[in-house]
């Protein structure tokens, strides 16, 4: 029998808070330190976030790329910094190990910005399926693995806003922090 969770379910678990830091980049030249910082662990959680289109036809590029370690999380401003080569260069590594979830969709929103091809990515839909988890949403696998909630009150927010809000931020650090946690909590995953 696999392990699922119901949506009643979750409605009533405590909702996870992120109490590491955020570090927000939307300078250029704030990308270097923060790519040779997160250059020195050996595996990160992955995450991004587009500005929602609520027209038809209308499409936006990825406007967040969110890498974090288990006490920071790095927010990278695309909208405002574009892809630089440095960030580039750190996703089709194939030394760094980053976990996310339902990558085909963050690798394609990537794609609009660059041809370069990511490396080295663990897809966490797959990888927790070895555990007999059955849901693959990330909040529904955190509150399996953690008996706690991930809020999704942010996800339609305005990625491109000039200023992210303590909320934005905070939504957007958790789902990448969640996705390292994750693997890091689950055996075998050397």
């Amino acid at each position: 029998m696999g392990l699922m969770i119901t949506k009643e379910q979750i409605a009533e678990l405590p909702i996870e808070t992120f109490s590491g830091k955020i570090i927000v980049i939307d300078h250029m030249n704030e990308v270097r330190e923060a790519l040779s910082y997160l250059l020195s662990k050996p595996v990160l959680g992955f995450d991004t976030e587009t500005k929602p289109a609520f027209k038809r036809g209308q499409v936006h590029k990825v406007a967040l790329m969110q890498l974090s370690t288990e006490e920071e999380c790095f927010l990278f401003r695309l909208n405002k910094i574009g892809y630089p080569d440095d960030l580039e260069s750190f996703m089709i590594d194939p030394e760094i190990k980053k976990i996310g979830l339902s990558l085909r969709d963050d690798f394609a929103a990537i794609r609009k910005r660059s041809d370069g091809i990511p490396e080295n990515f663990i897809d966490l839909q797959l990888f927790v399926d070895k555990f007999g988890i059955e849901d693959n949403s990330l909040q529904k696998i955190y509150a399996i693995v953690f008996g706690k909630k991930i809020s999704k009150s942010q996800r339609l927010s305005n990625w491109e806003a000039p200023v992210l809000t303590p909320a934005q931020q905070s939504y957007a650090a958790i789902d990448a922090w969640a996705c390292l946690r994750i693997y890091n909590h689950l055996p075998n995953n050397q």
